[in-house]
């Protein structure tokens, strides 16, 4: 009975990616680098404030200070843009990475486990963009033999897989129960996310897995992180908004594994051999 539900389930998820397969891609990447756009628009908004915070918290001195903001800013805006546009992508990427470095650092993440698992999940979405960009560029030497199968590409798409399934792990921290209900929508969360969240890691029905998350995310990210409901001049505003576009660009990193696969290293992949 079960496999008969999963079986209609594969077939309306497939429906659904033939149908929207000319967009999806785009949408993917947009996703993906939602948080690193709005985080570039709050840094020139809140330009003074942020060079204040990181002058005050490392005594670096204005100068210093303010470049930390102005790669912030256009580090993040730039490259975010290029790939939309899919050019330049390694090297958006690479300024993406940097920018993901010098925050850990630059805010005290790293001694943050929640935030700092935030971020290394947002590498995960940037590591299967650089894992796309790879494979375009074999696509150009079409006659050329390679050896492993563009092993290096699938590799990183494991990686990637396995780091944006690191944001499910932050959750367990937010269980504080001071919402009974709130905290009953986390509970399911977790109960209903975990395994899917399991089969995206080791590719087993992946785009089944990772098209039930996408829709479990987005509806659970409005419910959870309505940063609209909130003055913008409270600093609840601000650590809601970030989660919001954090767990969008997650979202964003499923989706380039509902539309480009899991890659060579999966169980989906090596039951085409059996």
């Amino acid at each position: 009975m079960s496999a008969e539900i999963i079986k209609k389930l594969e077939e309306h998820s497939d429906t659904v990616l033939r149908k929207t397969k000319d967009y999806l891609p785009f949408l993917s990447r947009l996703c993906l680098v939602a948080t690193f756009m709005e985080d570039g628009v709050r840094m020139w908004y809140q330009w003074k404030e942020q060079s204040n915070y990181i002058n005050h918290h490392w005594g670096c001195g204005t100068f210093l200070s303010t470049m930390f903001v102005v790669y912030n800013l256009f580090g993040q805006l730039i490259p975010s843009v290029l790939v939309l546009a899919r050019k330049y992508v390694k090297v958006s990427v690479g300024l993406l990475f940097g920018v993901v470095f010098i925050q850990t650092v630059g805010y005290g993440i790293l001694f943050d486990v929640r935030f700092l698992l935030r971020n290394v999940s947002l590498l995960g979405g940037l590591v299967l963009l650089l894992a796309e960009s790879m494979g375009e560029a074999k696509t150009m030497f079409a006659g050329v033999p390679t050896l492993g199968e563009n092993r290096p590409q699938n590799y990183m798409q494991l990686a990637g897989r396995v780091l944006i399934c690191l944001m499910f792990l932050t959750l367990l921290g937010e269980m504080s129960f001071n919402n009974a209900f709130t905290e009953f929508v986390r509970a399911i969360e977790l109960i209903v996310g975990l395994p899917l969240m399991i089969c995206v890691c080791i590719g087993y029905k992946t785009k089944l897995a990772s098209c039930c998350l996408v829709f479990w995310l987005f509806f659970l990210n409005i419910y959870l992180n309505p940063f609209w409901m909130y003055s913008s001049s409270r600093a609840m505003h601000d650590f809601v908004k970030y989660d919001f576009f954090q767990t969008l660009s997650v979202i964003g990193g499923l989706l380039y594994v509902v539309t480009n696969g899991p890659g060579g290293v999966s169980f989906d992949e090596h039951k085409k051999n059996w």
